[in-house]
């Protein structure tokens, strides 16, 4: 059996896009995971926000404020912010996992395989810090409509009315990159903490079951993904919650002076219990949305005929 699926997986390789093509292959699959995934969760998302935002009127856990938002709004309250949500992701999921397996490859071909392995945590952070960075530049104009969306009910009836009132109102760079400072301080150790640990969980998982990427069956590769997918997802989403919270207050509404100003202001006042509002369910958000998006770009990279990247796990001896 595991000749068989060796034997697959070198005729793949053998037929494998290279250059743009492959790395399309890689982007389209990233935004395909992504917009779904955080589209699909989106209910969870503006309860999160609004604990982050009304702690005085959402402060009884996660499902009764569910129940308090579909009392006080109707069920498609829960659906605020899906059109951003999902292009947003979109785009920036195509930068991050298109980015990331392009900024692995360029540094492992500049240091050498050997030296790669030997520096596998490095050239991880490295890779995915410069692919959310540039991927965060896509995102914060559709992350900025969400959450005013979802802050501001009444503030939009959707993705196109709420971008073009902020544009119209508050122009670009303060409409929609006043929280880019955020978004990136928020998002990149996110990234590099999920990537770095959703590695080191597939290698150590896959040392387990004895067998690597050119071994294991497709569906043992996927459970995988999925399993180490969720570690990822935990520890992602403990280590970017404050850059989290201050981003949903930094774009409730338009304030003045310097971003960095502004949000050492936030922190003081809401301190460090306020900085973690929201934990929970940003936990089971986070868990179960990088847990599927490692698991359905595993499979579309596959599908797509783009095979599994660079692979630089040490080999058990």
């Amino acid at each position: 059996m595991a000749a068989a699926v060796r034997t697959q997986t070198q005729q793949q390789a053998a037929v494998a896009p290279t250059g743009a093509a492959l790395y399309a292959r890689f982007a389209l699959a990233g935004a395909i995971s992504c917009g779904f995934t955080h589209g699909s969760l989106t209910p969870v998302d503006v309860v999160k926000t609004r604990m982050q935002l009304d702690s005085a009127t959402y402060n009884k856990g996660m499902l009764t404020s569910f129940r308090q938002v579909v009392r006080n709004e109707g069920v498609g309250a829960l659906a605020t912010g899906l059109g951003p949500t999902f292009v947003g992701y979109f785009l920036q999921g195509a930068f991050k996992f298109g980015g990331y397996e392009f900024w692995k490859k360029t540094i492992i071909d500049k240091v050498g395989q050997e030296a790669a392995v030997e520096n596998r945590i490095a050239i991880y952070m490295v890779a995915s810090g410069i692919a959310e960075f540039i991927a965060d530049i896509a995102l914060c104009p559709l992350e900025a409509t969400r959450i005013r969306l979802v802050s501001q009910p009444k503030f939009a009836t959707g993705l196109v009315s709420g971008f073009n009132r902020i544009r119209v109102e508050e122009g670009v760079a303060r409409g929609f990159y006043s929280g880019f400072g955020p978004i990136v301080f928020k998002q990149v150790p996110y990234t590099v903490a999920k990537f770095v640990v959703f590695e080191r969980a597939t290698e150590s998982i896959m040392k387990k079951l004895g067998g690597d990427h050119d071994t294991l069956s497709e569906k043992t590769l996927t459970g995988v993904h999925l399993s180490a997918g969720l570690i990822a997802g935990f520890a992602a989403a403990v280590v970017s919650q404050p850059a989290d919270t201050l981003l949903s207050k930094i774009n409730k509404a338009s304030g003045d002076g310097p971003v960095m100003v502004r949000l050492a202001g936030l922190a003081r006042e809401l301190g460090f219990r306020g900085l973690f509002l929201g934990l929970g369910p940003r936990l089971i958000m986070v868990g179960t949305l990088t847990s599927l998006q490692f698991g359905i770009y595993g499979d579309l990279r596959r599908v797509f005929g783009a095979g599994e990247g660079v692979v630089i796990m040490k080999k058990a001896e």
